[in-house]
C-alpha cells in the first residue's frame, strides 16, 4: 500500500475520542489475572508433566509461552500499570524465566526503536528482513535470495523463537546486564531440568521439538503482518511526517473478532497499537472501531485486510525481491 494523501495533523482530536471513552486506562486487575493464571497453568503443566501425553504438554506449554510472550509485551508497554519500573520487573518471571528472552533486548529493540521509528529504513531493523527485500528501495542483491527467496523467508519462521532467544542473549551479555542474564539462564533448569527429571531425554525432546515448530510460527506469523509489505520511508522523508502518518501508513491491522485478537495477542490490531502503544490489549478491538471510523470520516487511509491476504501481501513483495 502506498498513499499520496495529505494526513491532516488531528490526532489529539482521535485520541481525545479514545481517552473519553476510558480506553487508554491501565488494567491492573485484568492484566494481573491473566498474570497469575499463565504462571499458575506453567507450575500446573511442571507438576503435571508425567500424566501428560508428550506431544500434547507441547502444546499446551506452547499455549503458555505464547500467552506469556503477549503479556510481557503488554508489560514493557505499561498497559497494566503506569510504572515503568514496576512494569519491567514483572515482566522478568514471563520473560526471563518461562521464555529465556530479554526484557532489556525487547524492550530497546520494540518499544524505543520500532515504535519510534515504525517503517523507517535507517532505524527500525524489524522491516530489514530477507536482506531488505521489504524495504522501499529493495535493497537485496544476493544471488542465493534471489533464487530461494521463498524457502528462506518462510522456512525461517519455523525458528524464530531460537533466534529471539539468541539475539536476547547477545544484547545481555553486550550490555553487560548480569541480574538479567542470570534469571534467562535460570529457565533452563526449571523449566527444561525439570521435564527431564520427570520425563527423561527422549519425552523431553519431543515436547521441545513440537513446541519450537508450533510457538516459532504461531509467532512469527503473527508478527509478519504487521508491517511487512507496508509503506516505508527514508529518515529524512520520515521527519515531514506526524506521528498518526507515520503510525499509520507503516502499520497494516487485520479483520476478524474476538478470536483473530486472542490468537495475535492483539497485534492484529496495529494500526490502534501504534498508534496508543499504552492502550491496553483488552481495549484495542474497540479503539480499532474508533479509529476506522475517524479515517472514514476524514477520508484517510486505513490500511486493513483479512489474515490471508496479508500473507499474500507479503509473499507478493518477497517476489519484487
Amino acid at each position: 500500500m502506498s498513499t499520496n494523501t495529505i494526513y491532516p495533523d488531528n490526532f489529539d482530536e482521535l485520541k481525545t475520542q479514545v481517552r473519553e471513552a476510558g480506553l487508554l486506562e491501565r488494567v491492573p486487575i485484568r492484566g494481573s489475572i491473566e498474570m497469575i493464571a499463565t504462571i499458575l497453568s506453567m507450575i500446573i503443566a511442571l507438576s503435571t508433566a508425567p500424566l501428560w501425553n508428550p506431544i500434547l504438554l507441547a502444546l499446551f506449554l506452547t499455549l503458555i509461552f505464547t500467552r506469556s510472550v503477549f503479556v510481557s509485551h503488554d508489560l514493557l508497554h505499561t498497559q497494566y500499570f503506569k510504572n515503568k519500573a514496576l512494569s519491567k520487573k514483572l515482566s522478568y518471571p514471563f520473560s526471563a524465566l518461562i521464555l529465556s528472552n530479554s526484557s532489556s533486548w525487547w524492550d530497546y529493540k520494540h518499544n524505543v526503536n520500532h515504535h519510534t521509528y515504525c517503517n523507517i529504513v535507517e532505524k527500525d531493523e524489524d522491516i530489514l528482513a530477507l536482506n531488505g527485500a521489504f524495504t522501499h528501495d529493495r535493497k537485496g542483491d544476493s544471488p542465493f535470495l534471489k533464487k530461494y527467496k521463498h524457502i528462506v523467508f518462510w522456512g525461517a519462521m519455523f525458528f524464530m523463537f531460537p533466534a529471539f532467544i539468541a539475539q536476547s542473549y547477545n544484547f545481555v551479555i553486550k550490555r553487560k546486564l548480569w541480574g538479567e542474564l542470570a534469571l534467562m539462564l535460570l529457565h533452563w533448569p526449571l523449566v527444561w531440568g525439570t521435564l527431564y527429571y520427570q520425563l527423561g531425554g527422549m519425552d523431553t525432546l519431543i515436547v521441545a521439538i513440537v513446541m519450537n515448530f508450533v510457538l516459532s510460527p504461531w509467532l512469527s506469523f503473527g508478527f509478519i503482518t504487521n508491517h511487512l509489505g507496508c509503506e516505508t520511508f527514508n529518515e529524512e522523508e520520515a521527519k515531514t511526517f506526524s506521528w498518526m502518518e507515520l503510525q499509520m501508513r507503516g502499520s497494516r491491522s487485520l479483520t476478524g473478532g474476538a478470536i483473530v485478537h486472542w490468537f495475535y495477542g492483539g497485534l492484529n490490531t496495529q494500526i490502534e497499537h501504534h498508534l496508543f502503544p499504552k492502550a491496553p490489549r483488552f481495549h484495542l478491538l474497540k479503539v480499532q472501531e474508533m479509529t476506522r471510523d475517524f479515517a472514514k470520516k476524514h477520508n484517510l487511509p486505513y490500511f486493513e485486510t483479512t489474515p490471508l491476504m496479508a500473507y499474500v501481501q507479503i509473499n507478493d513483495a518477497i517476489k519484487k525481491y
